[in-house]
């Protein structure tokens, strides 16, 4: 297979040519009910406010097929070296079961070591929430913290606040999660003086086992809670079967994952999957990674107008490289999403934030968008007046939801809450679409600002599952459209070494970072 940009393919001036499509003005009802794609779990992906007419989605399939972009799908699914830059196979897709073949190298089953990892810490997780593991006083665990960063933290972060309600209201929440990411110990500080440590389980998570921050935390952590408890019985590891934390006495238990799922696409893995199940049970895991398999098998359909993760890859791809716009929103319609915005910040920007190519190439096309996001209805009284009559359109991606994770919802002034809230997201892709024209300047909305939805019945763990899978495909799709390499991360290398000879008890040799350390007390 031979890899090359979107900027490489033979329609790539026929694409450029392509005007946004002005129909979005005057949205039409048979539009809207048939740019419509399952995205599995529930969920369904509309495209018929996004500014590609039929003609460029057409060109767009044509590039998709000439890129061979399932085929790279597949290819990473069977286990090949995806991730050139490390020499890594890119197998996250395998914590949920989606595979080709099994993936076996050097006699190791990785499919097999996944689902036994998930079974492991299953099961670990029922003997905490069912009290046959206990702290080292004897009590029963009530709240669990995990100490990570990055990856580490965001995406688990994310899926835990999103399925929070869902379990409490159905009885499956046992233990309350928290989460210590910044190296400011005032993160720390604030968790722990809202625990109990006899009653907590710490889970610290750093895949080498040498994350700087999140030893400094751990370090942190055991500091203040001195002698009250033995760590030993307190503090689980996730980790890889290599790093100092594997096989440690100091730890109650080890969880393993491997160089082969990274960090920002570890939410399914015991990355993830360790404190979910602990605090939402592993029934409700589960149905997270069906959720995300159903999702991958459909981003395998070769037909875009059927696969939502690249119908939504290449469209974004469009509003990027061709009408070059550099940001984009995820306006999530749900507070229980309103970690998701940030996961997908990370998720995006390390994956496809780059501008030299696989073979090693300076990219001449605008590649991954700044990605922002917040919930409504609350971005709306915050940053939407830019979105609406800002110099700059930013393409937005709602999601929304028709139903509540909570039964409560009282009428007020004729409809409930849930409708309210739905009324301002229908609202909101029709205004940024159709605008408004209003003879006073200041009141006058241009429209022609697109837009996506995701949508479906409610955030159920499957539907979680679902939505995750489809951004971590979305990126994926886009990244070989550019030629990227979207599994490393060496732009966040540089900082890391800077840092250590700011640290560096012999002195600093860096004038301009020993002027800075001066500012700042160092």
């Amino acid at each position: 297979m031979q890899w090359k940009g979107i900027h490489e393919s033979h329609e790539w001036q026929n694409l450029i040519q392509k005007k946004p499509d002005a129909a979005i003005k005057n949205l039409s009802p048979n539009r809207i009910q048939t740019r419509i794609i399952d995205a599995g779990g529930g969920l369904s992906y509309s495209y018929a406010a996004m500014d590609a007419d039929d003609e460029t989605i057409a060109i767009l399939q044509k590039i998709a097929d000439e890129l061979q972009l399932i085929e790279q799908y597949k290819t990473l699914l069977s286990g090949a070296v995806m991730n050139i830059g490390e020499k890594r196979m890119v197998l996250h897709h395998a914590v949920r079961g989606t595979v080709i073949d099994p993936v076996i190298v050097n006699g190791k089953n990785y499919t097999e070591f996944y689902a036994k990892e998930v079974k492991r810490f299953c099961t670990f997780a029922e003997n905490i929430r069912n009290g046959t593991i206990r702290g080292s006083t004897g009590a029963i665990f009530t709240d669990v913290v995990q100490i990570g960063i990055g990856g580490s933290d965001l995406g688990p972060r994310a899926l835990y606040l999103a399925l929070e309600n869902w379990a409490r209201t159905r009885g499956t929440l046992k233990l309350n999660a928290h989460f210590i990411s910044n190296v400011d110990p005032d993160d720390a500080v604030q968790v722990l003086e809202n625990i109990n440590p006899e009653t907590t389980l710490f889970i610290l998570v750093s895949k080498s086992g040498t994350t700087q921050e999140t030893l400094a935390n751990e370090f942190l952590v055991k500091k203040y809670i001195g002698t009250t408890i033995d760590p030993a019985k307190h503090f689980v590891a996730v980790t890889s079967e290599t790093s100092p934390l594997a096989h440690n006495t100091e730890y109650l238990e080890s969880f393993y994952i491997d160089d082969y799922i990274g960090g920002r696409y570890s939410g399914t893995s015991a990355v993830g999957g360790v404190i979910l199940t602990i605090s939402l049970g592993p029934d409700m895991f589960k149905e997270l990674l069906i959720g995300a398999n159903e999702a991958d098998k459909m981003a395998l359909n070769t037909d875009i107008t059927k696969n939502a993760a690249l119908m939504d890859a290449l469209l974004g791809v469009y509003e990027r490289s061709v009408l070059n716009r550099p940001v984009i929103a995820v306006l999530p319609y749900a507070q229980a999403l309103s970690r998701f915005p940030a996961h997908l910040q990370q998720l995006d920007m390390e994956s496809n934030g780059k501008s030299i190519d696989r073979n090693g190439r300076l990219v001449p096309i605008p590649t991954g968008p700044i990605v922002m996001g917040e919930p409504g209805t609350n971005g709306q009284h915050s940053f939407y007046q830019l979105l609406h009559q800002g110099t700059t359109i930013v393409p937005i991606e709602f999601i929304g939801f028709s139903e509540n994770q909570c039964s409560f919802d009282p009428e007020f002034e004729g409809s409930t809450a849930r409708k309210k809230l739905n009324a301002n997201l229908v609202a909101q892709i029709a205004a940024f679409a159709q605008g408004s024209h209003a003879e006073d300047p200041n009141k006058n909305f241009p429209g022609m600002r697109p837009s996506s939805l995701i949508f479906g019945k409610t955030l159920s763990p499957k539907a979680l599952g679902a939505l995750l899978a489809h951004f971590e495909n979305k990126i994926m799709f886009q990244g070989f459209a550019w030629n990227l390499n979207s599994f490393d991360q060496e732009g966040v290398q540089l900082g890391k070494v800077l840092t250590k000879e700011v640290l560096n008890p012999k002195g600093i040799s860096n004038p301009v970072l020993a002027a800075y350390a001066k500012l700042l007390g160092l």
